[in-house]
């Protein structure tokens, strides 16, 4: 069932993706917000409630319906397990992304390419040059494919669909407590930042050894050792790192942006990047997403046999 699931729902992404301004992410988003207006004191425990406050009936309406589905049949259970993953994961609009900044370099349109990019990583990327846009882009779609797709695979193979729940919710809240977005919220936010560390750990190395996998093994194992820890977040230095050395580009490295040169640490061995690596990494994407079909494939097999 589980294959079965991650398979109908990736079609179902690709016949009718959804927006990345949907209806239950925005929902959701308004009652985090609402949520920190009424409980926040600037401290630490205080968003160590909204955090619980958030994700437990999340959780709770997951697992209730998911039982409630089982006693209906398999049938029932699966199209529950589909709607989960159709609502926590989100291919198309990566692949979407990554043309449209492809499209816009390989017809001399670095104006249009930056601007898809800003809207894409929600940051300036007026400064950058055309090969920067093309490093920038493939940072985000490997990050994005992380949190978008891997990390809700490996949680709802886990956990099924609590476990999607979990992590797709467990990634949103510190993007919306970020300090550094809104400073008053003082240190209400360190508590969700932490527990997606935590939630984040075995997702993101499974996502930077199906990288390693699906690309070119030794760079992507080098890379990772000597390099990930230089780049904080750990957790995106890993993937980034991995993916750099698979595809055999040099990712991080300065950028220009607000004015100057944004010292950032070297990730990824060999090319420099240029526009032609943006289609290889979302090849490499797609090759980790079919090792993930595979192995899941296998172990749904074996279980049905016994």
């Amino acid at each position: 069932m589980t294959f079965l699931s991650l398979l109908a729902a990736l079609l179902a992404d690709h016949a009718w993706p959804l927006r990345e301004d949907n209806r239950p992410l925005l929902w959701l988003r308004r009652c985090a917000i609402a949520l920190e207006g009424a409980v926040n004191g600037g401290q630490y425990r205080h968003g160590a409630l909204a955090w619980v406050l958030v994700v437990v009936p999340a959780l709770a309406v997951t697992v209730a319906v998911q039982q409630l589905a089982d006693e209906f049949g398999w049938l029932a259970a699966m199209a529950w397990n589909v709607a989960v993953l159709y609502l926590t994961m989100g291919f198309r609009w990566i692949r979407t992304s990554f043309a449209d900044v492809e499209r816009a370099l390989r017809a001399g349109d670095l104006a249009g390419a930056r601007d898809r990019l800003g809207k894409w990583r929600r940051a300036s990327t007026a400064e950058l040059s055309a090969g920067e846009t093309a490093r920038v882009a493939i940072e985000q779609g490997l990050l994005a494919a992380h949190r978008h797709v891997f990390g809700p695979i490996v949680w709802f193979v886990v956990l099924g669909p609590a476990g999607a729940v979990l992590y797709r919710v467990s990634a949103l809240l510190p993007d919306l407590w970020d300090p550094r977005n809104t400073p008053d919220l003082g240190a209400f936010g360190a508590f969700a930042a932490r527990a997606f560390v935590w939630i984040d750990w075995l997702p993101a190395r499974v996502t930077a050894a199906s990288f390693a996998v699906a690309g070119d093994l030794s760079d992507a194992v080098y890379s990772w050792r000597a390099q990930a820890a230089s780049w904080t977040p750990r957790a995106e230095g890993i993937i980034l790192a991995s993916g750099g050395g698979a595809l055999g580009v040099r990712l991080g490295d300065s950028l220009h942006q607000d004015g100057g040169l944004h010292y950032r640490p070297e990730l990824g061995t060999g090319d420099v990047v240029d526009v032609d690596h943006v289609q290889q990494a979302l090849g490499l994407i797609w090759r980790a997403l079919v090792l993930w079909l595979f192995l899941v494939f296998l172990v749904s097999l074996a279980h049905a046999l016994g």
